[in-house]
């Protein structure tokens, strides 16, 4: 790997490498394990090879612009064309939950009051469903539960959801304390406001699986609840996916400023996971009143 720095007036042209095959034959892998898992040819650890070529590729492509990035190969178009890539990538991101709030919305006020007989679908309740009363949350005429009698209990908003949204609008504070100690060059606090946002975030990740546990095993609240569970489980399994991911990133990031990386006039690294853990605070903000709340 060279070790010349960039020419400031020319873009960087990446060397040939083998981690876009490699990460092809992981996702591909990783859809064969998938299809095998949902048609009951195998158990769940057909998803395993996929996910471990997948790591293997994310460490060894990081790794790599990593390294050059820290032998003085990226220029600033280099720098720009990465924030450009990241607000794009945070951009889709904002679209995928988009589609599953929406989908929430549809349901919540368009399907459920129309099999219940409202506006012009009223044939839905007189002839299909005459016994479906319309409400939210609902598990829809089938009256769909691991129950025998079909009900289930939500999660209450001011109990875990309340805690868990105090713990990420706290790891937003601790995560720009940070980000304004790198720019001052204050490499103590630093290493320690970034230690605590992704704790909080692992700390998030905790809480939220105790939620799982409790909905699973007591409430009769799961996947298969009909429209309720599923709208329910979809947004908030996705976000806490997402979390998981950003704390992770956020470890990935302390680790490096503990050895020195970052300047505080070159980190983007560290801007891109920041933003990224904002748009996750802000989903969840959405999900606690939508989801949780009304």
């Amino acid at each position: 790997m060279s070790q010349a720095h960039a020419d400031s007036s020319k873009y960087y042209v990446p060397h040939d490498t083998q981690w876009p095959i490699v990460g092809s034959i992981a996702l591909f892998t990783l859809m064969l394990g998938a299809v095998s898992l949902l048609n009951e040819w195998t158990g769940a650890l057909a998803l395993l090879p996929g996910f471990l070529l997948l790591a293997y590729m994310f460490f060894g492509w990081f790794n790599t612009v990593i390294s050059e990035n820290q032998h003085g190969m990226y220029n600033l178009a280099v720098d720009r064309s990465f924030r450009m890539g990241m607000i794009w990538f945070i951009f889709s991101e904002v679209m995928f939950f988009a589609a599953f709030f929406g989908a929430l919305f549809y349901a919540r006020q368009f399907s459920v009051p129309w099999i219940g007989g409202e506006g012009t679908k009223i044939f839905n309740k007189l002839v299909l469903w005459p016994d479906f009363t319309a409400g939210w949350p609902s598990n829809g005429p089938a009256r769909l539960s691991p129950r025998a009698d079909g009900s289930f209990e939500v999660i209450p908003a001011f109990g875990l959801p309340a805690i868990n949204t105090l713990i990420l609008l706290t790891s937003g504070v601790t995560i720009t304390i940070a980000h304004h100690a790198l720019r001052e060059g204050k490499r103590g606090v630093l290493n320690v406001f970034l230690a605590l946002t992704f704790l909080l975030g692992f700390l998030f990740v905790f809480l939220q699986a105790n939620e799982y546990a409790e909905a699973y095993r007591e409430k009769g609240l799961q996947m298969g609840t009909g429209i309720y569970g599923s709208t329910f489980f979809m947004l908030t399994g996705f976000h806490g996916f997402h979390v998981t991911l950003g704390a992770i990133m956020l470890t990935v990031i302390w680790l490096r400023c503990l050895r020195g990386h970052f300047t505080p006039e070159r980190h983007f690294a560290f801007e891109a996971v920041a933003w990224y853990w904002h748009f996750v605070d802000v989903v969840w903000l959405g999900l606690f009143v939508f989801v949780y709340w009304v």
